[in-house]
């Protein structure tokens, strides 16, 4: 068997048998396989797509290309969320520390940015000395300890999509549902969860654009979660804006903060209490979601989800003076506000756009050897529905280098729409798949 007979094949619109992904997969983890040959059959795969069986295969292959952690000694229920990634998605800071303190395990094991959407990795690392590279043993002391943790995949949990979620990023071969659900699931079903919530976005800032292919995402993801003996629900939700008012690393920690603090953006806090809701209800915490939701916001309220996330950075050995002191966080120099050309209502922005401009100010990876800059960020002054006036900000742009600050700057202001109407409203949850 040889790799470039199985790119061919994929090309060709051929069916691959499990042992053919086995081999492509097991072949790529060891190193026998090189990067140009993956991102090739990465290409050919993202064109052709995949069947079921394909699907199912892929996803047990890099389930299986490491350890599968068991929990099973650690006390009551756990769970896990995952988002399909957007721009200014930071509720997994937020809705971890709810969920641990109202009484569940959260294991969660996390990405680093992907395409234009930022990673809850290199958020929690914009924290001073926060590690995410912990061992399954220490892992599972911070379990045992504070009832979550925010990890990046060990060299023992599905290796196989560490490598190749790496090469997704840097080859365009990320809008794929084959290779969105095999990435997902290898690493959630590795953690020993009991269930998972999945939040799936749709709209012009998501990677499943268009509402039925985040359907067809979701009901994918259910259906393997279940096979695998997990519960599962899955959540569509609008990526048509950022979420929150703020994009970028530690401006996002700080946004996330805010809202375990009782304040910060709306709909950041309702989707995060939202996904709490769902994540206590399938841990058989509560009975009901309302009576998930209202335990998520009786954490908030009473502080004590604030004080679960700061035992957290300090047992993965982060600065927890951030909760404080945001000046402890790293930030930019430099400061541009990106101006209305016109009076009107926001009527639409293009979300992919802003999330590339953040990219191109250093908050991003264009290759996989970049170096992510935590300070820059955005903030969004108008959102969809509001009115603007001719030369009021419709963003902040927050930047250390100027090398392409003209560049990020043409993507964001092309980014708003501006017309004489207001738009209708749309909701912040579109659909609910397996509930």
């Amino acid at each position: 068997m040889r790799a470039v007979d199985l790119i061919r094949k994929k090309r060709d619109s051929g069916e691959h048998s499990r042992e053919e992904i086995d081999f492509l997969i097991s072949g790529y983890t060891r190193g026998d396989i090189p990067d140009y040959q993956m991102a090739a059959w990465l290409m050919a795969a993202w064109i052709r797509g995949f069947n079921g069986p394909e699907m199912a295969a892929l996803t047990e292959a890099m389930l299986y290309s490491g350890e599968i952690v068991n929990l099973s000694d650690l006390p009551g229920k756990k769970v896990d969320k995952h988002s399909t990634g957007g721009v200014g998605d930071k509720t997994s800071l937020i809705l971890a520390p709810i969920v641990a303190a109202g009484g569940l395990t959260v294991p969660m094991i996390s990405g680093r940015g992907l395409g234009h959407t930022g990673g809850t990795l290199d958020k929690l690392e914009a924290i001073p000395g926060f590690n995410t590279s912990l061992s399954l043993a220490d892992f599972r002391r911070v379990l045992r300890e504070c009832g979550m943790a925010l990890i990046g995949q060990t060299s023992e949990i599905a290796p196989a999509d560490k490598k190749i979620y790496a090469l997704r990023d840097v080859t365009s071969t990320v809008e794929s549902i084959g290779l969105i659900c095999a990435s997902i699931m290898s690493k959630k079903l590795a953690e020993g969860i009991d269930a998972l919530v999945l939040d799936v976005k749709t709209g012009s800032g998501a990677f499943m654009q268009e509402q039925e292919d985040a359907v067809r995402l979701a009901e994918v993801m259910v259906d393997t979660a279940r096979r695998m003996g997990n519960k599962a629900v899955a959540l569509i939700t609008d990526m048509d804006q950022p979420l929150g008012r703020l994009a970028g690393h530690s401006t996002e920690v700080i946004e996330s903060l805010e809202v375990l603090k009782g304040r910060g953006s709306a709909d950041l806090r309702d989707l995060s209490l939202e996904l709490s809701a769902w994540m206590f209800f399938l841990g058989e915490r509560t009975k009901s979601v309302d009576e998930g939701r209202r335990l998520a916001e009786q954490m908030i309220s009473s502080g004590q989800a604030l004080q679960k996330f700061r035992h957290c950075i300090r047992l993965q050995g982060g600065d927890e003076r951030v909760i404080d002191d945001y000046a402890k966080l790293p930030g930019a120099k430099n400061q541009m506000e990106v101006l209305s050309l016109q009076s009107g209502y926001v009527t639409s922005t293009n979300c992919m756009e802003l999330g590339i401009a953040l990219a191109i100010l250093g908050g991003g990876r264009e290759k996989k050897e970049d170096r992510i800059d935590p300070g820059v960020g955005l903030e969004f002054h108008r959102r969809i529905g509001d009115r603007v006036e001719k030369g009021e900000p419709l963003a902040t742009i927050h930047y250390n280098s100027a090398t392409r600050l003209t560049e990020a700057q043409q993507k964001i202001s092309g980014s708003f729409s501006i017309g004489e109407a207001v738009p209708a409203a749309r909701p912040l949850v579109r659909r609910l798949i397996g509930a």
